[in-house]
């Protein structure tokens, strides 16, 4: 293996005083957006360089690379959404760049092509986003998604002549797109145009929900919803089954949301808002006349489903569905039903209720894994939804609500290797708290192998079972995935989510470790076979617990991540993450911080595994700078013979729209890296 000689990265003086702390910033240039600094662009290309010149020197590669084409070369469908008589989903074949968006009329007509993006551009790089139907299946709104951006510019299609109309609404972002019941046009969210002509770096605020009327200019779209006192709200609009109401939900980005109910009935669409803080995260179900049914948080940890009247002076919910010992996860109203998908122990349970809550059974799953998606109308008996586990390709399948039962509408044309089995096993973190961890593997493989371990643990998203090329390629050749539901997460509710949030994260980083630690005690994973991955909040945890466990890991893959806490909230989308982990202007907040933020706490004179960092160059969610500072900060810092390196894509962003072959080749070249350095090459 050829030794890394590491391009120069300068270091500037840059030292400031916050709490009683001198905290050294030598190199903060690097948050310098690269397209407007050349200094930073030849920093970025010449890391780049070094990284791609290392990995295509990696012997498993090619086979990854390979492997990886053929996983992802099936049919791969979503759940159709029914408008009318007219089914709407998406289609990738296989190796397209970008799923294709096709209608079909009647349940057994012939598909057409509405919207095929991988013909947007020559990269691949422009996506589909979201997209929507109106009521009766007439028209279409779709958003466009340029080159891994979370800005979305959305159009409108005509469904029965494929044309798009003069519509164009530009600048939203953290959007849905609902229409209103007559199809006179459809709610957003969007933020204020940037005012530099750098939206790459605009700073997220004053969110706001706005309704498009077809066949006018977005300069006179309505103003819904806005909350000017607070600017770091996100807000997301919703329209109930009926068309009777909108429901907004507005959140700082963490902790719980508060709703919001327009009455589309009256004029000037007056709102209501029951709910004043953001303690518990809510959710409308849906709306008969005026008995709003809500799934809460409130005065349930784990769950529970509530109504109140509109009519009502004075809201007061009364409890329909009471809180079970599994997590509410879903909810919706279909074919005069509720169902109601939980989580137990991470796994997906669906049951049926009266609209009085009475229990009314329970829906039959394929097997032990993950459903969800339930898309259907309160006045209609059908509806679709998605099953998939670790060994189980994603399967759609249509639900008959009223004889409760399920037949199979698509179903991937992938065969997986038989001698994959799952496993899911409980360890003690450090308090001794028990972590449900799943454990994927080929069944003859019975001893210690080359492990890789898959954590994320925030914004109470549950890590559950799911199909993955990325898992089987690695499982394949003979090494173990392990995936531990950690604090942070919502495997368990609210309290599991708070219990590794704010000035409680470092539970989060402690079950990583407690992981890692079974892993290898129990002789599941070499004694120096170990690698940890995460993206995003995940590769906040994964630098985080690398800084303070770097014995136990032999590589890591850090994705995307939060690696400077002390600056987090200056960029971009940066001000919602503040209730998630703190704010850094708060004392207290600043000491939690600063204790286990990546780019300050590398320890020199310490050996480290080997480090392969990826980011994206239009990642506008978390910005590069934070990868690019990290990695400085690694190159410069004694911490033995193993390389730290980054990677870079260009026209990619957070993850979503990124195109296939750019997936492919990514999770490539991070497999290979940590084959070298954990003996599965």
């Amino acid at each position: 293996m050829p030794e890394v000689t590491y391009p120069e990265t300068h270091r500037t003086d840059v030292v400031e005083c916050h709490f009683g702390h001198r905290i050294m910033d030598p190199y903060r240039w690097l948050e310098n957006d690269a397209r407007g600094d050349r200094e930073v662009a030849a920093w970025m290309a010449a890391q780049d360089r070094t990284t791609r010149a290392y990995l295509a020197t990696l012997q498993a590669r090619d086979a990854f690379r390979a492997r990886l084409t053929a996983l992802f070369d099936h049919a791969r469908l979503t759940a159709p959404q029914k408008r009318g008589g007219r089914y709407f989903f998406t289609r990738n074949a296989g190796l397209d760049n970008q799923a294709v968006l096709l209608v079909r009329e009647g349940v057994d007509g012939p598909d057409r092509v509405l919207i095929d993006p991988n013909a947007w551009s020559d990269d691949g790089a422009t996506a589909l986003a979201e997209w929507s139907p109106s009521e009766e299946g007439a028209l279409l709104a779709f958003a466009v998604q340029e080159g891994g951006s979370d800005w979305r510019t959305i159009r409108v299609l005509d469904v029965e002549t494929g044309m798009v109309l003069e519509d164009r609404v530009e600048w939203a972002r953290f959007t849905t797109i609902a229409w209103a019941k007559d199809r006179s046009g459809f709610f957003y969210s969007r933020f204020p145009a940037p005012s530099d002509n750098t939206p790459s770096a605009a700073p997220v605020g004053s969110h706001s929900v706005h309704f498009h009327a077809l066949g006018t200019p977005q300069a006179e779209d309505r103003v819904v919803h806005a909350t000017p006192d607070q600017p770091h709200l996100v807000h997301i609009a919703t329209v109930t089954h009926d068309g009777r109401h909108a429901a907004i939900f507005s959140s700082p980005g963490s902790g719980g949301s508060t709703p919001t109910i327009v009455d589309l009935t009256r004029p000037g669409w007056p709102s209501r808002m029951f709910v004043s803080n953001f303690d518990h995260y809510w959710s409308v179900v849906g709306t008969i006349g005026t008995t709003v049914i809500l799934a809460t948080q409130l005065g349930a940890a784990r769950g529970r489903i509530v109504t109140f009247d509109l009519d009502a002076a004075e809201p007061r919910f009364v409890e329909l569905i009471p809180e079970q010992a599994a997590v509410l996860n879903d909810a919706a109203l279909l074919g005069g039903r509720l169902v109601v998908s939980y989580l137990v122990d991470a796994k997906t349970e669906v049951l049926r209720y009266r609209l009085d809550g009475t229990p009314d059974g329970a829906v039959a799953l394929p097997g032990i894994g993950t459903a969800g998606g339930f898309r259907g109308r309160f006045s209609d008996d059908e509806a679709f939804f998605v099953f998939t586990s670790f060994n189980s390709p994603t399967t759609i399948h249509r639900y008959d609500v009223a004889t409760n039962s399920s037949t199979l509408w698509a179903e991937p044309d992938v065969a997986v290797d038989a001698r994959i089995i799952v496993e899911q096993r409980f360890y003690a973190s450090k308090d001794g708290t028990l972590v449900p961890m799943f454990i994927i593997r080929r069944s003859d493989i019975t001893g210690p192998a080359p492990t890789m371990l898959h954590v994320y643990g925030g914004y109470g998203i549950s890590v559950v079972p799911m199909y993955s090329p990325a898992i089987l390629a690695w499982v394949e050749r003979g090494g173990v995935v392990a995936v531990a539901s950690i604090r942070g997460g919502g495997e368990y509710g609210k309290a599991w989510h708070d219990a590794g949030r704010l000035r409680n994260k470092q539970n989060s980083f402690d079950d990583a470790i407690a992981a890692g630690e079974h892993l290898k005690a129990e002789g599941i994973a070499l004694p120096d076979g170990l690698v940890i991955q995460g993206d995003s909040n995940g590769g906040l945890l994964v630098a985080a617990v690398v800084n303070q466990r770097p014995d136990l890991f032999d590589a890591a893959l850090p994705g995307v991540g939060v690696m400077d806490m002390l600056r987090f909230d200056r960029f971009t989308g940066g001000r919602l993450w503040v209730s998630e982990f703190g704010d850094p202007a708060n004392e207290a907040d600043f000491h939690n911080l600063l204790g286990y933020s990546p780019y300050h706490n590398i320890r020199p004179g310490t050996a480290y595994p080997a480090i392969l960092v990826t980011t994206a160059d239009a990642d506008d969610r978390v910005v590069p700078a934070h990868s690019f500072k990290y990695v400085a900060a690694l190159q410069a810092a004694d911490l033995g013979d193993r390389p730290r390196l980054l990677r870079i894509d260009t026209r990619a962003g957070h993850g979503a729209g990124e195109p296939t072959l750019k997936v492919i080749e990514a999770i490539a070249d991070m497999w290979a890296f940590a084959a070298r350095w954990t003996g599965l090459a």
